[in-house]
Parts: C-alpha cells; sequence; structure tokens
C-alpha cells in the first residue's frame, strides 16, 4: 500500500479496521519482532528437550515436517486415523470444559472432510457455523487432499481453533444470545473471532492437554510463531517497504513452513492489507485483559466467569470488549 497514492491513509484504515486497535504499523511491526523473539525460544527449548539441536528453528521444524513419525498414511486407512485423531482430541477436551466455562454451546459440533471436488481451492481446515435456527450443527471440516500438510503434531491444535472450544464455543455461543440483534449475533469481526480462536490454542495448554504431548506443543507453538510472523510480515509489506521475496524468506525462515505455503501466505498479504494482524492482536489483547483482571480481582477471579463475560456479548471491537471486562472487574470488586 505504501507505493500506492494516499497509501500510508489506507494501510493506517486498514489496521484500525481489521484489529479494532489505535496501534499503527510501526507499533504493531515492534509487538510482531518482540513475540517472533519469545517463540522462538520457547521452541528452540522444546527442540533442545526432544534431542533436536542441530540447525536454526526453521531448518528443525522443516525437517519434522517430512518426519515419517508424524505423516498419515496416504490411503483410506491414514484418512480415517486422521479424522479419528480429532475426535480423541476433542474428546480428550470434554472433561476440562467444566472448569473453565460456565456456559457451553448446545449445538453439536461434528468433524467432516472437505469433499473432494473442493479441496484444491479450499483451506487445511475451517469451521462451518450452525443453522441459526439449530437445524444444522457446527461442522470442523478438514481437507484431506494434500495428507502430508497435516502432521500429527500441528492437528490438536488446528482441531482446538476451528472446533471447541475455538471457532464453535465462540460463534455457537453467539448465535444463542437472542437478547441481542440478529446483526450482533451473526457478525464476527476478525479480531475477536481469530483473537478468541488463537487464545483457545493457548487455553487448550493450559488445561493441560499438552501435559505428555511435548509434540503437540511443539504444534501449538508453531501456530502462534506463525500468527506472530504474520504482524511482521503484513506490516512489512506495507510501511516497510519490504518486496514479496524478502517476507517469503523471513517467513519461511521463521516458521519452517514450505516455500509455496509461504508464497500463498503473502499473496494474500498483499491484496488483504491489515487482515493477518488480526489473530494475533486480539489473541494478546485477550491476554491481557485476562491479566488486568486476575491482578486486580485475586483470588475473586473465576476464569469461567471470565469466558462467559467475554463470549456472552457476542463479538466485540477489542476496544469495546475491553470497557466491558473492566466494568465487570469494577463490579465484581465493589460486590465483593
Amino acid at each position: 500500500m505504501w507505493a500506492l497514492p494516499d497509501g500510508k491513509a489506507f494501510y493506517d484504515a486498514a489496521l484500525r479496521w481489521n484489529t479494532s486497535t489505535d496501534l499503527d504499523a510501526d507499533a504493531i511491526h515492534r509487538i510482531g519482532l518482540q513475540e517472533v523473539a519469545r517463540i522462538d525460544k520457547e521452541v528452540d527449548a522444546l527442540l533442545v528437550r526432544q534431542g533436536l539441536r542441530e540447525g536454526t528453528v526453521g531448518e528443525r521444524m522443516q525437517a519434522l515436517n517430512k518426519d515419517p513419525r508424524f505423516l498419515y498414511a496416504d490411503s483410506d486407512a491414514g484418512r480415517a486415523e486422521l479424522v479419528a485423531d480429532i475426535q480423541r482430541s476433542l474428546d480428550k477436551l470434554q472433561p476440562r470444559i467444566p472448569e473453565y466455562f460456565g456456559r457451553v454451546p448446545t449445538q453439536r459440533l461434528e468433524v467432516r472432510t472437505v469433499p473432494v471436488q473442493a479441496q484444491a481451492t479450499a483451506p487445511g481446515g475451517y469451521y462451518s457455523p450452525p443453522a441459526m435456527d439449530g437445524s444444522r450443527p457446527g461442522v470442523f471440516f478438514i481437507n484431506l487432499g494434500d495428507m502430508a500438510a497435516n502432521t500429527r503434531f500441528s492437528l490438536p491444535t488446528l482441531t482446538y481453533h476451528e472446533g471447541s472450544p475455538g471457532h464453535h464455543f465462540q460463534i455457537s455461543l453467539g448465535q444463542t444470545l437472542t437478547g441481542l440483534p440478529l446483526l450482533r449475533r451473526s457478525l464476527n469481526p476478525s479480531a475477536f473471532s481469530e483473537g478468541w480462536a488463537l487464545y483457545a490454542e493457548q487455553l487448550a495448554a493450559e488445561m493441560g492437554l499438552y501435559k505428555d504431548d511435548p509434540w503437540g506443543d511443539l504444534g501449538r507453538l508453531r501456530a502462534e510463531m506463525f500468527r506472530s510472523v504474520r504482524l511482521v510480515v503484513d506490516t512489512g509489506l506495507h510501511r516497510k517497504r519490504w518486496t514479496p521475496e524478502r517476507a517469503i524468506d523471513y517467513m519461511q525462515a521463521k516458521t519452517g513452513m514450505t516455500e509455496a505455503e509461504v508464497r500463498i501466505e503473502v499473496y494474500r498479504y498483499l491484496v488483504q492489507p491489515g487482515q493477518a494482524s488480526s489473530y494475533k492482536m486480539g489473541h494478546l489483547k485477550m491476554v491481557e485483559l485476562r491479566q488486568r483482571a486476575q491482578k486486580r480481582l485475586g483470588k475473586r477471579f473465576d476464569i469461567r466467569a471470565f469466558h462467559d463475560l467475554v463470549l456472552g456479548n457476542g463479538a466485540l471491537p477489542l476496544s469495546v470488549l475491553e470497557k466491558a471486562v473492566d466494568e465487570w472487574v469494577a463490579t465484581v470488586a465493589a460486590s465483593s
């Protein structure tokens, strides 16, 4: 956008729209660099604990993508095993939900495969919301067109993001808020919706779902690294005058993704200025608000009440969500 007439103003507006914050491109770029550096250290330490010490983090992650231990067979049996593993991850989550949520979706979540005829142009995984009248469940669609793209260590995080407690919880609960206008029950701005889904990835780890699965935790960290790199690359392209080639090289080096995957991502950011920044900015704001509430309320902080508040008002701009959380904290503090 920097090369176009009024490109700076347009990109600033795109960031405000997509992140629902007033942070400028330089600030978001710095946040991205800080998060990339932090996660890089965590991934490196986890890889070392698994005996992988040689090469950069990106190089070691690239090697894991091809490790037969983490690949499903490209066969009917391999596809069935993959779908069964998704269901096992959801079953593993189920007993922990009452500890973290007071309200849960009444709509069912189903796992389905992307139809063969749609695999070539469909994402690797995505969520389809339930029908508003309850006649159709929420569906987590998994794309099995390229079996090598679905590694065993990355699948649990994708499941918690697209399914429960990610998009399924947020979008399905939003539909049930009959006290809100239909528009508020159906719109899902990216900073809130994707921010919650990324927060749900972190929450899965806090629930202990990776306690005995270091490889699954590695997949979670790689997913967080991916979203953090987006902050750097999005602002790098549109404000820092990065070339697409520089963005591709940086993203591949930090994430260990293939060049083909990274090229698709970078081209997406070129035509959707600011949208890629919404995921991590939404996640960071939700973590910040939770930490603020915990600090203010101490032992009176109830994680279930916090989650019910965040999901109980429909998808909100982050600035409005912040006011809602602050009002809730003040009310709880005063009543105590």
